[in-house]
């Protein structure tokens, strides 16, 4: 092993400074400093004279290179900031020895240039780990067979098909897909196409106790001219009623052995008390506004009436509504009801890509001299982040699936755009909540090997572990050797309104994310990169398949893992495993040593022979499993006593910042959101003449609302259904949301298409979407067909073949009187949020 040593280093972590040895190895930087005891304290037996920091090279996400001439008496520094948060500075005396480790740090890191290159496929796993072979834990038929499908049991409505077992009916998707019984592999061939990337609805969650299912899918591609599919559409039809015939009380299920079979708790409301009680006033608006007239909670009381007796099965779109319209308008979209006539689809207010990325991008700017100083974070900047409010809404929008699947015994389709970012978390999310078997060590991988490996969450684009020459850089001259600050810029740089110019005009003249196989951005991306400051690899090569582009870099899976802590810090005796676990889970995400998370897809973690060439990530876990225990977890399920149900809901009101992942602590990091708990209630209290409310009892501090995030804010923004879609001037909403933003209402769904189609009727991508100048109502490409392409419109386009409903569908949907005046107003301010991306470093 190649092993370079710089002596006589400084390195400044967390406020303290430590001299020391710098060693650098082909996958690992190595600090090692000398072990200090406090004064008068004597060193324990056997206790090690040096103590060493590893870094790995994947792990880093900026490197800053400030050098300083030896004779100026500065010192030389390289400033690490990690993707697990860690911070390190490291001065030099000697220029030269600085400068050649910050080309040796790049030189692994970033100029690699192909994935084989990393520590992964020339791992050795230590003795304990031997024994184990994480590549088998999961087994998608014996996963299924758990659920209680399988070719040898009672048909529960559901089949596995091999339609794809050589990956050529959808490259992105497993092997094994699990599809209604009474539908072919025939019909699957001819609703492929009309799913983005032949991404078909296919079952994902079986509910062991109601025989209701969580399937997930991409978006249609409805596209402008309202296209439809009646294959999808029975497919869809058929994935909705799978339980129909079947009784499932008398069937046997295979409950996991970590737990007991819970009581027949989908028959009788056995647990009716803890429900009213816990439910809060967001699910409960967003359960009115989904049953629509049909509410399941008594007028009066407000207590809900009957566990389960109203079923309403859902399309559940996760993207915020007008970036629904916006992939319309690039050929894709989203379902329109009146073909979908069983059931409602609700829209989510979940971001795309590049808003998550930017959101956390503000919070490492919060956090950014944690090196340097213990000075608490910047809490104005964690606030302006809205970090905590999009977990909130993730949890909000799993929180609503799981209601529906769990206690309304409704059938649940889960899409975003194209399917394997928002929908792997919703999926995952939910499953978390209603089946106690994910809530183990051995589930808890299961769920991860099913719903983001093998489903295809593009692991190797959202995390970039080839790195990327930008995150590197070098100060200018006129820095060097300037003394770092505490809140001294560290290079960023970005113009709000150019960058939201920019994001317009790439709107209207490019469909650039059409072409991009890795693109989840919802039709708007973030800017361009500085051509200057990559080198592209040749087009078709392996290395330009595997580079990274960091405008698809995205926390995707962090706030997944955010998310899991959040239920996992609200209820600390449900779960088997620990929060060291995720925290390290999130490490190794990143940091290159297993083959795990190296690939996008099933299909090319078999192409690449990854269970040969590298290690899996559940070795280590595994092998260690007594460091990623819960001591409190208690295995018991029984839904007749408080605590210990199956079900598991998150409190919304009661999402806190995950300090341990930033290296802080839970003052540091969560005081300031005690303290705007505090005055708010004091204010409402003067505000009312009432007084405000005692204290927590026990001392405990109260966990306030996130942000941004009223008691009456929902993450879902609007219910469409097929009537919704035929009688868009009866609509009756019995409950209100209270979004700000009109464009969220279901109404305001064609109105704004509309609108955008007026936009660019005149600019050259009009020519080709809309055949030529906005046409009159009668025309297949004119307004009429706007309203029917909607989700929810009623146009039948060019699919339906059908003139009588094409003319139906010619006066387009007007919302219901709010939708006009704020949905251009949100189409800029989604330009606005997309495109203000920072030009210099990104962290995922």
């Amino acid at each position: 092993m190649h092993l370079k040593k710089i002596p006589n280093v400084d390195a400044i972590r967390g406020g303290e400074i430590h001299s020391g040895e710098l060693h650098l190895t082909e996958h690992h930087i190595i600090f090692v400093f000398p072990t200090v005891f406090p004064d008068g304290t004597p060193p324990p037996p056997n206790a090690p004279k040096t103590r060493e920091v590893y870094i790995a090279y994947p792990i880093i996400a900026n490197c800053i290179f400030r050098p300083c001439p030896s004779i100026s008496g500065r010192p030389s520094s390289i400033r690490i900031r990690g993707r697990d948060f860690m911070l390190i500075n490291f001065n030099f005396s000697d220029e030269v020895h600085s400068r050649e480790a910050f080309e040796y740090i790049r030189n692994r890191t970033c100029r690699l240039g192909s994935i084989e290159k990393l520590y992964a496929f020339c791992y050795q796993p230590l003795k304990q780990e031997k024994p184990f072979n994480g590549w088998h834990i999961y087994d998608p038929k014996t996963e299924f067979r758990r659920q209680g499908i399988s070719m040898k049991s009672v048909d529960r409505g559901w089949r596995i098909s091999q339609i794809n077992k050589d990956y050529t009916f959808s490259p992105t998707y497993p092997g094994l897909l699990v599809v209604p019984s009474k539908i072919s592999d025939n019909v699957l061939k001819y609703a492929g196409p009309y799913r983005s990337r032949q991404r078909i609805p296919v079952l994902t969650y079986l509910h062991s106790l109601n025989n209701c299912s969580i399937t997930r899918s991409s978006q249609p591609m409805v596209g402008f001219r309202g296209n439809r599919s009646i294959q999808d559409e029975k497919l869809v039809s058929a994935c909705f009623s799978a339980s129909a015939t079947v009784e499932f009380n008398g069937i046997e299920t295979s409950a996991p052995e970590t737990a007991e079979p819970s009581p027949a708790s989908s028959q009788v409301d056995i647990r009716g008390e803890s429900i009213e009680t816990e439910t809060s006033d967001t699910e409960r608006l967003e359960d009115e506004l989904i049953d629509g007239a049909d509410s399941n909670y008594d007028s009066k009381t407000g207590k809900r009436l009957v566990y389960g007796a109203q079923q309403s099965n859902l399309i559940v779109d996760a993207r915020p509504t007008i970036n629904a319209v916006v992939m319309q308008a690039m050929g894709k979209g989203s379902e329109n009801m009146e073909y979908y006539k069983f059931a409602k689809k609700a829209y989510l207010n979940i971001e795309n890509i590049h808003v998550m990325r930017e959101s956390l991008s503000t919070v490492i700017e919060a956090l950014k001299d944690g090196d340097i100083s213990r000075l608490p974070p910047n809490r104005e900047l964690l606030a302006k982040s809205g970090w905590l409010k999009h977990i909130t809404g993730i949890l909000d929008g799993s929180a609503l699936i799981a209601r529906q699947v769990g206690i309304k015994h409704s059938h649940v389709l889960i899409h975003c755009s194209d399917g394997w970012d928002r929908t792997s978390q919703l999926s995952a999310l939910s499953q978390l909540m209603l089946d106690p078997y994910y809530r183990t060590i051995e589930g808890f991988v299961v769920l991860i090997e099913k719903d983001w490996l093998s489903f295809g969450h593009m692991f190797q684009q959202r995390s970039g572990p080839l790195n990327h020459e930008k995150w590197f850089i070098v100060e200018k001259d006129a820095m060097a050797g300037a003394t770092i600050q505490p809140g001294e810029s560290d290079g960023r740089a970005g113009e709000a309104f150019e960058n939201a110019l920019a994001s317009a005009k790439r709107f209207f003249n490019k469909r650039n994310n059409e072409g991009n196989p890795e693109s989840d951005g919802d039709g708007v991306s973030s800017p361009p990169e500085d051509p200057s400051q990559t080198k592209k690899p040749a087009p078709g090569t392996p290395e330009a398949s595997e580079a990274t582009r960091p405008n698809e870099i995205s926390p995707v899976f962090h706030q997944f893992l955010d998310a899991t802590y959040q239920i996992l810090r609200q209820h600390p005796n449900r779960f088997e495993y620990n929060e060291r676990f995720l925290r390290r889970l999130l490490y190794h995400h990143y940091a290159g040593q297993y083959g795990t998370f190296l690939w996008n897809s099933e299909k090319a973690r078999k192409d690449a022979r990854a269970t040969e060439r590298t290690r899996s990530v559940w070795d280590y876990f595994l092998s260690r499993k007594p460091e990623f225990v819960n001591k409190d977890y208690d295995a018991t399920v029984d839904d007749r006593q408080s605590g210990r149900e199956r079900l598991l809901f998150p409190k919304l009101s009661d999402v806190r910042w995950w300090h341990q992942l930033f290296g802080r602590s839970d003052a540091e990091m969560n005081e300031y959101l005690d303290l705007a708990a505090a005055r708010d209630e004091r204010i409402g209290g003067y505000g009312f003449g009432s007084p405000p409310p005692p204290p927590p009892p026990n001392g405990t501090s109260r966990s306030p609302q996130p942000p941004g995030l009223p008691l009456s804010r929902s993450v879902l923004t609007g219910v469409e259904s097929a009537h919704d879609a035929l009688t868009p001037d009866q609509r009756a909403h019995p409950a209100s949301l209270k979004h700000s933003a009109s464009a969220d209402t279901p109404g305001a769904f064609a109105t704004n298409l509309a609108k955008i189609r007026d936009g660019v009727v005149g600019l050259d991508i009009g020519r080709g979407l809309f055949g030529g100048s906005s046409g009159s109502g009668g025309s297949e490409s004119g307004s009429g067909s706007v309203g029917g392409g909607g989700a929810g419109g009623s146009g039948s386009g060019s699919g339906s073949g059908s003139d009588a409903k094409a003319a139906k569908s010619n006066t387009p949907r007007t919302g219901d009187g709010d939708g006009d005046g704020d949905g251009e107003q949100e189409l800029a301010d989604l330009s606005t949020a997309a495109g203000s991306e920072k030009d210099s470093m990104e962290m995922t």
